[in-house]
């Protein structure tokens, strides 16, 4: 039965995908790497949310709310805001320009060589540690989920391998052949199954808890284990409140704002406030997000006690205890979606960035519009070739995957955060100060790891989120003070590419404003 139901959501979901894609002319640039620019607010808004939420944030954020309880709950409500700030002022301009790659703007704004600095960056990032991961963490919870091992009659290991070609392969058909429209389609009806499924977990749960009454069994959570109800984390926690006003707004901002793998659902907009009302609903979603990402986790320290042997066990086990077995197969066909999209999202993404800042760039300039898109293609099999055999490699992930992957993605992740604010903000800065900035930022943050793992040990360094408030601002002085001295000859200034109408959502300061106000109510009421 849980087999029928995984195979049927998920032939549900490729059906719907090929008919909300079967007209769009794929043969232009933007027809396949941005949808043809004809996403509404709702596709935006669940693309956005699912290829943020896969595998290993549920059952690692899960994982860390068993450890720590609600307080890594920052990770998912404060994205909320930064998503605000990436409406308001990022999208604007984005869209003014037209652009396809968010190094695109790098160029005009700099020139050619920042921009292909940033795309490295981009790739190198999605290659070496995003796409082995998400292959990894997915094929193992769908293994574990599916009992793969006792039902082929092969080891763990095996059974990882099978699972992580078979998502691959699936994976990168929709990435590769299909474009960004069919990800965002099939994104969007994953997204929806996602929410009900993840929702019926803690209901499940709390129903379990309180003898068939939520109420009850959230009065007995929060008696029985009242401090992992605390939205304020100590300087032990993996997130202390303070980095809140430091590095975590600045990580969420490069990630809802600048990483090409997200912001490429808002590129694709129809228009300005199609785009701005998909981040506006994405965030308002975002908000109640904990409710899938942490607070499983803290029912299941309820149910299970505080000595599983990992933290990662707590999501799965409870799962498997709570879910109805009919309903077994539909929650692993979601959760099966959310590791494709992660997957197919970051290939598209992936293969985006080669073919328009590398291919076109460097290797044939004179390639028309189908030549890109085949070699991209060409690219994107490469690549996800490459990321099928790392993957099963990954048997001994260390503990905190999640955190583990934030602290190390910062080697990229705030210089280009630093030189995409100072573009925005300043008008005679030049691409010296920028290709200084992003140096002198990866550098020093790699020297701040070394020196944390190999030195002086990782409880007697600052943390990583205040180290990256730290170079941000250091960055910032050292582009404004080259600036200073070596000014651009003449201000920069945003050309209108009129590619689509920029028009503003006329209610955004207020619905803005209501999500941030929503989330600091929040932080005060666990506080």
């Amino acid at each position: 039965m849980a087999i029928l139901s995984f195979v049927g959501f998920t032939l549900l979901v490729a059906v719907i995908a090929y008919y909300a894609t079967r007209k769009t002319n794929e043969g232009t640039s933007d027809g396949y790497f941005l949808g043809g620019r004809s996403l509404t607010a709702g596709v935006v808004a669940g693309s956005l949310l699912l290829t943020n939420l896969s595998t290993e944030q549920i059952v690692g954020l899960n994982g860390s709310a068993y450890s720590e309880g609600i307080l890594v709950m920052a990770w998912e409500t404060l994205a909320a805001i930064a998503m605000v700030v990436t409406a308001v002022f990022l999208l604007p301009r984005y869209l003014k320009g037209g652009l396809t790659t968010v190094p695109q703007f790098l160029e005009t704004r700099y020139d050619k060589g920042v921009k292909t600095i940033a795309s490295g960056l981009f790739l190198l990032g999605y290659v070496v540690i995003f796409l082995p991961i998400v292959l990894y963490s997915g094929s193992l919870a769908i293994s574990t989920m599916f009992d793969i091992p006792a039902l082929l009659g092969v080891s763990l290991e095996t059974s990882i391998w099978i699972c992580v070609w078979g998502i691959g392969i699936i994976g990168s058909i929709y990435a590769i052949f299909g474009g960004l429209k069919a990800v965002a389609v099939s994104d969007t009806v994953n997204a929806v199954g996602l929410l009900i499924g993840g929702l019926l977990i803690p209901v499940f749960g709390l129903l379990m808890i309180g003898d068939g009454s939520l109420g009850a069994g959230i009065d007995t959570l929060m008696a029985a284990a009242p401090e992992k109800f605390n939205s304020i984390g100590d300087s032990k926690a993996s997130v202390p409140f303070s980095t809140i006003f430091t590095g975590m707004m600045l990580v969420q901002l490069f990630y809802w704002g600048t990483n090409q793998a997200i912001i490429q659902r808002a590129l694709a907009a129809k228009n300005l406030q199609e785009g701005q009302k998909g981040l506006l609903l994405a965030a308002f979603i975002k908000i109640l997000g904990p409710l899938i990402v942490v607070l499983p986790g803290v029912i299941a320290f309820y149910m299970f006690g505080p000595d599983l042997e990992t933290p990662d066990q707590a999501y799965p086990l409870l799962v498997n205890k709570v879910l109805p077995k009919p309903l077994l197969g539909f929650f692993a066909a979601v959760l099966f979606g959310a590791i494709l999209s992660s997957f197919n999202s970051a290939l598209n993404s992936s293969v985006t960035l080669f073919s328009i800042d590398f291919y076109k760039e460097y290797i044939n300039k004179e390639a028309n519009e189908l030549t890109v898109i085949r070699n991209g293609k060409y690219f994107g099999i490469v690549l996800a070739i490459a990321s099928m055999l790392i993957a099963p490699m990954i048997q001994k992930a260390p503990q905190g995957l999640f955190g583990y992957l934030q602290e190390v993605n910062g080697c990229y992740s705030i210089p280009i955060l630093t030189i995409i604010v100072v573009g925005y903000l300043t008008k005679r800065v030049p691409a010296i100060a920028a290709k200084i900035g992003i140096l002198s930022g990866v550098l020093l943050y790699i020297v701040y790891l070394l020196l944390k793992y190999f030195v002086f040990g990782p409880d007697e360094m600052l943390h990583y989120l205040h180290v990256m408030a730290i170079l941000f601002v250091l960055n910032i002085v050292i582009m404004l003070t080259i600036g200073k001295f070596y000014p651009r000859e003449t201000d920069f200034e945003l050309e209108y590419t009129k590619k689509v109408s920029i028009t503003p959502y006329k209610h955004i300061k207020v619905v803005g404003i209501a999500i941030v106000a929503i989330v600091v109510g929040i932080y005060y009421y666990f506080a």
